[in-house]
C-alpha cells in the first residue's frame, strides 16, 4: 500500500479510544503508522506507547506528532477525533498530499468536510461499529470488535476500500469493503442518535438503560425520525448497523421495540458495561459533539420541511446538559 515517496501508510488523527485501537493494531502488525494527537496526549504516547486492554492486552510503540504537516504523504488518513474538533483538525491539513482520507467519526456531515479539505475523489466513506474507552491514565479498554466498513461514496467498485479494509482485517480488526457505505453511515448515525441521547440523560451503561421500557421506546422514536430524514435525502437504510435500523423504521412500534430489546439482550451478554462514547465524554467532563452531529441533523430536517419532534425536544436538552457540564469544568 505504500509508495516510495510516502513516509507513512496510515496517519491517524486523534488518539482517543478508537484512534488508539486502530493505531495500536496497525502498528503491531508492522504497518508504518503516525498518530496525530494533542501535545499532552502525544507526550503520553511517546512515553508509554499505545496501551490496549480488554479484548486484548498489549502496549505498542508508535510514531506520534502534534504537527499536522508530519502526516504529509500518508497513503491513508483516518480522522478519529470527536466531530467537534473536525474544523480545527482539518484546517492545517488542507492541501497536504495524501492518498485517501476517511472518517470514523459520528455524524453525517463528515464526508463533506473531508471533501472540502481534500477533494471528493480522495474521500472514502466509513463507519466503525467498534468500541473502546480511554482512561485518565491513557489505557484504552477495547470492548467491541464488530465491524469497520469502508466504501466509495458513489458505490463504484475499485481497489482503494478493499485495500484499506484488508489492512485493518490483517491487523486483527474486523473490517470489510462495502458498496452501500452511505446507507451504512446513515444507519450508524440513526443508531448512535438514539443511544447517545438516552445515554447522557440516564447516565447509565447502554444495556442498563435499554432494560427500561420507556428508554427503548424513545430510542425507537429517535431512530425513526433519523430514518425519515435519510429518506428525505434519498438514502435507503439497512439493518447492517449497531441497531437493525431498516427494520425499526419499517416495522410497527411494538416490532421496533422488540428488535431493540433483542439487540440489548445480546449486548448485555457480550458487553454489559458498554457505554456510548458521549457518556464517556460527559463523565470525563469533555465537551459533547452535539451541534456538529444532532444539531446538523435538525438543521437539515428544517431545510426539508420535516418535523422531528423528539429530536427538536431532546437536542436542546442535550445541549443544556453539555452547557452545565462545561460550566462545572470551568469552575
Amino acid at each position: 500500500m505504500t509508495t516510495p515517496e510516502s513516509r507513512f501508510e496510515f496517519a491517524i488523527l486523534g488518539a482517543g479510544a478508537l484512534g488508539t485501537i486502530l493505531g495500536a493494531h496497525l502498528a503491531r502488525r508492522g504497518r508504518r503508522v503516525a498518530m496525530l494527537a494533542s501535545p499532552r496526549r502525544a507526550a503520553e504516547i511517546a512515553a508509554q506507547g499505545l496501551r490496549i486492554r480488554g479484548l486484548e492486552r498489549f502496549d505498542q510503540p508508535v510514531a506520534v506528532f502534534s504537527d499536522a504537516a508530519r502526516c504529509a504523504g500518508a497513503d491513508v488518513l483516518i480522522v478519529a477525533t470527536k466531530a467537534i474538533d473536525t474544523p480545527a483538525v482539518l484546517r492545517p491539513l488542507r492541501g497536504l498530499p495524501i492518498g485517501v482520507a476517511l472518517s470514523i467519526q459520528n455524524g453525517i456531515d463528515k464526508d463533506r468536510l473531508l471533501a472540502d479539505a481534500f477533494g471528493r475523489d480522495r474521500v472514502l466513506g466509513a463507519i466503525a461499529n467498534t468500541s473502546g474507552e480511554r482512561s485518565s491514565g491513557g489505557d484504552v479498554l477495547f470492548t467491541r470488535n464488530e465491524l469497520i466498513a469502508i466504501g466509495e461514496l458513489g458505490g463504484a467498485a475499485g481497489d482503494r476500500a478493499p485495500r484499506v479494509a484488508a489492512a485493518l482485517e490483517d491487523a486483527g480488526l474486523r473490517a470489510a469493503a462495502v458498496a452501500n457505505i452511505v446507507s451504512l453511515e446513515w444507519a450508524k448515525f440513526a443508531s448512535w442518535a438514539g443511544l447517545m441521547l438516552l445515554s447522557i440523560t440516564t447516565r447509565a451503561p447502554t444495556a442498563t438503560f435499554l432494560a427500561e421500557p420507556h428508554s427503548v421506546r424513545l430510542v425507537a422514536a429517535i431512530v425513526r425520525e433519523v430514518g425519515a430524514l435519510a429518506a428525505a435525502e434519498g438514502v435507503a437504510l439497512t439493518d447492517q448497523s449497531t441497531l437493525p435500523v431498516a427494520t425499526i423504521c419499517a416495522a410497527s412500534n411494538d416490532e421496533a421495540v422488540g428488535a431493540i430489546r433483542r439487540w440489548a439482550a445480546d449486548l448485555a451478554v457480550r458487553a454489559p458495561q458498554h457505554r456510548v462514547s458521549s457518556l464517556q465524554d460527559l463523565d470525563a467532563r469533555r465537551p459533547l459533539e452535539l451541534e456538529e452531529t444532532l444539531g446538523h441533523a435538525v438543521r437539515l430536517a428544517r431545510r426539508h420541511g420535516l418535523e422531528l419532534p423528539w429530536l427538536e425536544a431532546l437536542v436542546p436538552l442535550a445541549l443544556a446538559i453539555d452547557a452545565v457540564n462545561r460550566a462545572r469544568c470551568a469552575g
